[in-house]
């Protein structure tokens, strides 16, 4: 992940994209809604498929992420993630300090944010 550089009394403001994250789906986006969410230490999520885009960013703590199919990352305070919509995401497991992260759910006109935990 791309870090913004130090800002300097002749550059007092650097920026850095830190995420680009593209959507596979065409969606009508009217809203975003930002969650704080906690998970204890040592808990695993489970599989789990999100109705629409979520972007999140680590506050505290950290997390082993995966998308099914794909490596496995840790995910640490600072860090920021994308879990695509209706994608199988195979981890988002808190290590043995926990973690807190918040979630930005991409939604539409009258939509929900859900999840769903499919049988394996």
């Amino acid at each position: 992940m791309s870090r913004a550089a130090e800002p300097s009394t002749e550059q007092p403001v650097v920026r850095s994209v830190v995420l680009d994250a593209r959507f596979d789906t065409v969606r009508q986006a009217s809203r975003v809604e930002v969650r704080e969410i906690r998970i204890l230490p040592g808990f695993a999520a489970g599989v789990h498929i999100h109705n629409g885009p979520v972007v999140g960013s680590i506050t505290a703590g950290s997390a082993i992420y995966q998308i099914e199919g794909q490596p496995e990352i840790l995910l640490e305070a600072g860090d920021v993630f994308y879990e695509p919509e209706g994608l199988r995401i195979a981890r988002f497991d808190a290590t043995d300090e926990g973690v807190t992260f918040l979630g930005y759910f991409v939604l539409g006109p009258d939509e929900q944010a859900e999840i769903v935990f499919p049988d394996l």
